[in-house]
C-alpha cells in the first residue's frame, strides 16, 4: 500500500497537508500516517518537574494527532497510523520512510507566508537529496477547493 507521511503541528499549513495527503490516498488506494514530533526537552534538575514537562508534551502531542485524525476519517474515511515521537525531527523521518517500505512520500506544509517551516527548510535544502522517497511541499495558502483540484 501507498502510505502518505504527513508531519503535525499546531500551524495551518499542517492541516492543508494532510488534506492533501488525505485526497491523494484516497485517490490511489493508499494510506496516511500521520506523525506528531516533540522536541527533546531541556534537562531539568528536578525530575519531578522534567516528568511532568514531558507528560504534558506528550499529552498535547497526542491531543494534536487525535484531533487531526478524526478530522482525516470524518473527510475521508481513511484511518491513518499515528506516530509520535520525541527527538531530532529530520533524524526521526529518515528512521521512519527507512523503516516502512510502504512510505511513497513526505508530505510537508509550507508557511503561507515568511519562513517556509523547519522541516521544509531542511528537507527542501541540504537535505533534498537523501530521502529515498519524493518530498511534496504544500503551499499553506491553498484553499480547500485548490487542494481538492490539485490532488
Amino acid at each position: 500500500m501507498r502510505i502518505y507521511l504527513v508531519v503535525i503541528d499546531d500551524t495551518p499549513e499542517a492541516e492543508v497537508a494532510l488534506r492533501f495527503a488525505a485526497r491523494r490516498a484516497v485517490k490511489t488506494g493508499g494510506g496516511v500516517e500521520i506523525l506528531a514530533l516533540m522536541p527533546p526537552q531541556e534537562f531539568i534538575a528536578f525530575g519531578g518537574v522534567q516528568a511532568t514537562i514531558e507528560a504534558e508534551a506528550r499529552q498535547h502531542a497526542e491531543a494534536l494527532v487525535a484531533g487531526a485524525a478524526g478530522t482525516l476519517f470524518e473527510e475521508s474515511g481513511l484511518k491513518p497510523a499515528i506516530t509520535v515521537r520525541e527527538g531530532d525531527g529530520p533524524k526521526i523521518i529518515h528512521e521512519m520512510i527507512d523503516a516502512n517500505p510502504e512510505i511513497a512520500a513526505l508530505v510537508l506544509g509550507a508557511a503561507a507566508s515568511g519562513a517556509p517551516g523547519p522541516l521544509v527548510a531542511h528537507f527542501a535544502g541540504a537535505d533534498a537529496g537523501t530521502l529515498r522517497v519524493p518530498i511534496m511541499i504544500i503551499p499553506g495558502s491553498l484553499d480547500r477547493e485548490a487542494i481538492d483540484r490539485l490532488s
